[in-house]
């Protein structure tokens, strides 16, 4: 008689322990459909272009460095260390362009990426059909935002058959409307220049700015985000770099690092490749009768990580 009485007592703790559960659920339910979170379906795709569209393994980067060097020694003069120097540079500025600009060294704009870009092997580059019926049937805007020229975009698109699958296209000469041509080669220019092993040997905080704007920096993100006429609350960056995706995170950008399967810090989503981006977001293409489940999915108070596997 004892044993059925401590059986019973156990079977009603259980019963009312899964009712506290379900009405703690369903209070949580509640309360994240009554505007507390951020509606997935609004966001944005913001995307990068070069090794976030099209794999590393095209080639194209690892031809555009080389190309880089060669218009520093061609082009500038620089002949000491000068793959170390770009390392350098491309770490600290966010692209060697920027870099090179900040130490001092001035150069017409279009010179440097018809240098730089019109040589690249663009021939690697072949139609993606997955990734257009990708983006031609994301039901939102999609914006490309990208530190290359808008002639070097406009061909990566082109090649990867993806021209007319986005609303914008961010490029450098969006944020950067003088070429350059009418930069002194003053006496401070020299100095920096003269300089330059201290420079790259220097903290961050202590490099000089660059008269560039380009990612990873705030100023860069801001004109993007007015232009674009975008609220970074309500949009999804998509970058290969980490400090890109860094500095995104930071501005309040909801942030997809593409390239690996490891999300790292500042990284809410990390795919391998471009292409899992329906298998890691299906909520992207949903209808909008799904958008209620969606914010009760996605609530401030989960966390939450897709490494997806290519």
């Amino acid at each position: 008689m004892k044993t059925s009485t401590s059986m019973l007592q156990k079977q009603n703790m259980i019963v009312f322990s899964l009712v506290s559960l379900f009405y703690c659920i369903s209070d949580h339910w509640s309360s994240a459909t009554t505007g507390n979170v951020t509606n997935i379906y609004e966001y944005v795709p913001f995307s990068d272009v070069d090794d976030t569209l099209y794999p590393l393994s095209s080639g194209l980067s690892k031809a555009c460095t080389r190309n880089i060097e060669d218009f520093m020694v061609e082009k500038l003069g620089i002949e000491a260390k000068v793959s170390e120097t770009n390392r350098v540079l491309y770490r600290n500025y966010g692209t060697s362009m920027a870099g090179l600009r900040a130490i001092g060294y001035n150069f017409d704009y279009d010179e440097y990426h018809s240098f730089v870009h019109g040589r690249l092997p663009y021939e690697n580059l072949k139609p993606d059909h997955v990734l257009r019926n990708l983006l031609l049937s994301l039901p939102i805007r999609k914006v490309v935002f990208s530190n290359g020229d808008k002639v070097h975009v406009a061909k990566v698109l082109r090649k990867l058959g993806l021209e007319d699958c986005f609303e914008r296209v961010i490029s450098f000469e969006t944020l950067n409307p003088t070429n350059g041509t009418h930069a002194s080669d003053d006496e401070d220019s020299f100095k920096l220049r003269e300089s330059k092993a201290q420079i790259l040997d220097a903290s961050q905080s202590l490099l000089p700015e660059t008269p560039i704007i380009c990612k990873p920096f705030k100023n860069a993100f801001e004109q993007a985000f007015n232009i674009a006429n975008i609220n970074p609350r309500k949009t999804l960056f998509f970058d290969d770099s980490i400090r890109n995706i860094q500095s995104g995170k930071e501005i309040g950008l909801h942030t997809v690092l593409v390239g690996t399967s490891h999300r790292t810090n500042g990284a809410d989503y990390a795919l391998e490749s471009i292409h899992n981006i329906k298998e890691a977001l299906p909520e992207l293409w949903e209808s909008d009768t799904k958008k209620a489940e969606v914010a009760v999915a996605y609530s401030g108070k989960l966390a939450i990580q897709t490494s997806v596997m290519a």
